[in-house]
């Protein structure tokens, strides 16, 4: 693993703390192998809330004629875990992390959601060890540009991409298309679609084909979802 001082010079924070960093660099697996006593999950948690929060205050500052709605959808494309491990890989975070050995055979330090998790973990150890103004700082240097280029373009959002990386990160289950019916005549086909999370209908599109169809389906369902209706599976059918 590069010296510790390579991975500072690189983010521009250097640590008062350094166990702070070094237990954000520290996976569970290197952990339970070498009885270290403290590995990056708990930091993983705090980063998460941390990194959202600073998402957040920014677009609310950045984009103030987005409704609460479309600023949740922007966050969340801002901070998926696609979107986090490709920061990851630019500050090159992989190359310092404590792998066990099963972890390391796997390809563990290119791996999408140990890269993310990573990543939250040291945004908490930039946080406990210098505080507010030192993450903010941080995050927005690494973030800024990609929270502009999504801002500036959330007129074409992907909301099937969104709505699959939601369904992902909070259900751990992909949402379902269905055709409902299809009316007209070939030259003018109309599709209806109905998109079902856990057996639940949480939106319907029409459109000229089943891609822009389904596409406002997932509109409405992010809608759903994002505006802290009701789980999927927890009620009865829509």
């Amino acid at each position: 693993m590069p010296p510790l001082s390579d991975i500072q010079q690189r983010i521009g924070h250097r640590f008062g703390n350094q166990e702070l960093l070094e237990r954000a660099l520290t996976h569970k697996s290197y952990a339970n192998e070498n009885r270290v006593p403290a590995h990056n999950e708990r930091l993983e948690f705090l980063g998460d809330a941390v990194l959202g929060l600073v998402i957040s205050e920014y677009l609310m500052r950045t984009c103030p004629d987005s409704t609460e709605g479309d600023l949740s959808r922007l966050r969340a494309a801002v901070v998926s875990e696609p979107a986090l491990a490709s920061i990851a890989r630019e500050i090159g975070l992989g190359s310092y992390l404590l792998l066990g050995k099963g972890e390391e055979q796997t390809g563990g330090r290119d791996k999408d959601s140990l890269l993310a998790n990573t990543l939250e973990a040291l945004i908490a150890s930039i946080y406990l060890d210098a505080g507010t103004a030192a993450v903010e700082t941080f995050v927005l240097g690494l973030f800024e540009e990609a929270i502009k280029k999504t801002c500036t373009s959330r007129s074409t959002l992907d909301y099937k991409t969104e709505l699959q990386e939601l369904c992902q990160e909070r259900l751990k289950q992909l949402p379902e298309y269905r055709i409902a019916s299809e009316t007209g005549p070939d030259h003018q086909k109309q599709f209806e679609i109905e998109l079902f999370i856990k057996g639940d209908v949480y939106g319907r599109g029409v459109g000229k084909n089943k891609k822009e169809a389904e596409q406002k389906a997932a509109k409405e369902a992010l809608g759903k979802l994002t505006a802290g209706n009701q789980e999927p599976g927890a009620g009865s059918r829509k």
